[in-house]
This record gives C-alpha cells, sequence and structure tokens, in this order.
C-alpha cells in the first residue's frame, strides 16, 4: 500500500474562501489549497509552499483544525502505473493570507485559483475536501 501525506489550508476572509480548482488526469473540481508533503518537509511549511504556488498567495498558519484519513482502492487511483492501494492523510490547517496576490500555478495539478463566495459552495462542483475542511471550522 502507497502512503501519502498531505497539507491543505482553510483561508476565509470575510464572506468569501480562497479555493484552487484541481484538474488532473481528467478530473477536476474546487478544492482547498494544498497538496503533497516534499520528504523531510514539515507539514505546515508544505502548506505554506502549496497555498502559495497554487494561488501566489502567501499565507500564515493559524493551526491545525482537523487530520482526514482514507484508503483509495487500486482500481479509483489516477495514476494507470499504480499497482496497490493509496492511504491518503490530508493535514487541514487555518490559514490566512499574509502577501502577494491572486496567481496561477504553472504546470501543476490545479490550473486557477478564486476567492469564491461561501454561499456558492454548496453549488460548486468540489472535492470532498472542501466540505471536511469546512466541517472542521
Amino acid at each position: 500500500m502507497d502512503i501519502r501525506v498531505a497539507a491543505y489550508g482553510v483561508i476565509i476572509e470575510g464572506a468569501q474562501i480562497l479555493l484552487a480548482h484541481w484538474n488532473e488526469h481528467g478530473r477536476s473540481g474546487w478544492t482547498l489549497p494544498g497538496g503533497g508533503i516534499d520528504p523531510g518537509e514539515d507539514p505546515a511549511a508544505a502548506a505554506v509552499r502549496e497555498i502559495r504556488e497554487e494561488t501566489g498567495f502567501e499565507a500564515e498558519i493559524d493551526g491545525v483544525l482537523g487530520v482526514d484519513s482514507f484508503v483509495i482502492s487500486a482500481d479509483r487511483r489516477l495514476t494507470p502505473e499504480a499497482t496497490g492501494p493509496l492511504h491518503a492523510i490530508r493535514i487541514v490547517y487555518r490559514a490566512r493570507v499574509i502577501g502577494g496576490s491572486l496567481a496561477y500555478e504553472e504546470n501543476g495539478s490545479t490550473d486557477y485559483a478564486e476567492w469564491i463566495a461561501l454561499e456558492q459552495i454548496p453549488s460548486l462542483d468540489r472535492v470532498s475536501l472542501v466540505d471536511i475542511g469546512l466541517g472542521y471550522l
């Protein structure tokens, strides 16, 4: 079984949340900005790095909101070369913007980012992580 540990940020300003649009392997949806932790990287530092890469904003972590863990069966994995299940562990942080400006990731798993009204969340095409992150608040 493979394992992937990732770190994400829930960033809310007023009545808006900062989301990234994931677009990979023919699948897409809105998600929290964040992603995989590099070997030896601190999870909070990974969240800050990923937020910057995917949104252009510099962020500060305000604490852990929760940890989500699930197993993806081999037949549901996105990469065709995967031969077994994947255990995904997602650390979700509360974060806030401290600088930068909105920019889109190039050549990554997300294609743009946007501030979205919280009231629009129910109608968005989104991954489950958005609801999980908001549920921790």
